[in-house]
């Protein structure tokens, strides 16, 4: 699914929600092994969710989406235990 945003185009938006300073930094650890941009949503605020200070500030104990211009069925695997329904 691609869906425009801010006028930019997304091909991977997931919600989730990062419980513990321990899931922050093991998710900021997954992202940051991509080469391609990756942020977090929540309302109106945008992170980019290799920073940890940045994720642990906006997305701790809290829903945001990640976003993405890739599609990557390896990020999706890897970031999957911190996935909302």
């Amino acid at each position: 699914m691609i869906v425009s945003i801010r006028n930019e185009v997304y091909a991977m938006i997931q919600k989730i929600k990062l419980m513990t300073p321990q899931d922050v930094e093991e998710f900021v650890g997954i992202t940051s092994t991509f080469d391609y941009d990756i942020d977090l949503r929540r309302g109106t605020r945008y992170i980019d969710a290799k920073s940890i200070l940045g994720v642990m500030a906006v997305a701790l104990k809290s829903e945001a989406d990640l976003i993405c211009q890739q599609n990557d069925v390896k990020l999706r695997t890897l970031i999957s235990k911190f996935a909302v329904a």
